[in-house]
């Protein structure tokens, strides 16, 4: 609750922060709006580059062919090829943050290490000199398969534009975000009714911090239930909506209750 002491020369605030200097407020501002423009600048190359290059190369992925049967000629082929591997070294720490990878050999221009994103479901079960089999295209490993176990490498294309989306969605949210607060903190527009909610900290971090987990649950959900990718945007800005409404609701309470 903020104490108020009533002077001669005015109304005192007891324990409030000192105000900000007017030029390190113009400073932020413009820091701020420099931030907004790097944002929108992400948020356009997601959308109108990054979003179509993960939809195109996974559609290549599926519709490509089947290799002729015969030795390999080159090392990048626009066919899929199913090449036998022999395991020469495993590095799955189940249950630890660190390297999943499988070294493997035996083929004619792919030997090496493949890079996975978890331990499960086949590394964990990896020994060196296992035989497995790798599914092979554009001159990488996108698979690697021991009898029923079959798991996806990094370079494995992926059905999930929702999340490209939700990334894309971000960045707007984070333009718009700093954009506001920059313009306001720069030419103090909206007086001092806006002013006081035109904080960094606490109201800029919460926004923050509710855009970000917004566009990540927004678009695991949108991954998991197979929502297409160009619903995720709206989705997204719903949830934003609501927990700006809740913040803001909560702050406007906050020191109605104080002057009680």
């Amino acid at each position: 609750m903020t104490d108020r002491t009533v002077a001669t020369a005015g109304i005192r605030t007891v324990g409030a922060a000192p105000a900000t200097r007017p030029w390190k407020r113009r400073l932020t501002g413009l820091v701020l709006i420099a931030v907004s423009l790097v944002a929108a600048l992400g948020c356009r190359t997601a959308f109108t580059t990054w979003l179509g290059h993960e939809i195109g190369r996974y559609r290549e992925y599926r519709a490509a062919p089947a290799c002729p049967a015969g030795p390999p000629e080159h090392a990048v082929e626009d066919c899929v090829r199913t090449v036998a591997f022999t395991v020469a070294d495993v590095h799955a720490n189940a249950g630890k943050k660190g390297d999943h990878s499988a070294t493997v050999t035996g083929s004619p221009f792919w030997d090496g290490t493949v890079l996975f994103g978890d331990w499960d479901p086949l590394l964990t079960g990896l020994h060196k000199g296992d035989r497995v089999t790798g599914t092979v295209w554009g001159g990488a490993v996108m698979t690697l398969a021991k009898g029923d176990d079959r798991q996806n490498s990094i370079d494995a294309p992926r059905d999930e534009p929702q999340m490209v989306a939700a990334a894309g969605t971000f960045g707007a949210l984070i333009a718009v975000l700093t954009f506001v607060f920059g313009a306001v903190l720069l030419t103090g527009a909206g007086g001092r009714r806006l002013q006081p909610y035109v904080r960094w900290q606490p109201y800029g971090m919460r926004l923050l911090m509710t855009a970000i987990a917004a566009c990540f649950v927004v678009g695991l959900i949108c991954v998991w239930t197979g929502v297409p990718w160009w619903l995720t945007p709206g989705l997204i800005g719903l949830v934003v909506t609501a927990g700006t409404v809740l913040v803001h609701g909560r702050d406007r309470r906050g020191p109605a209750a104080a002057d009680r």
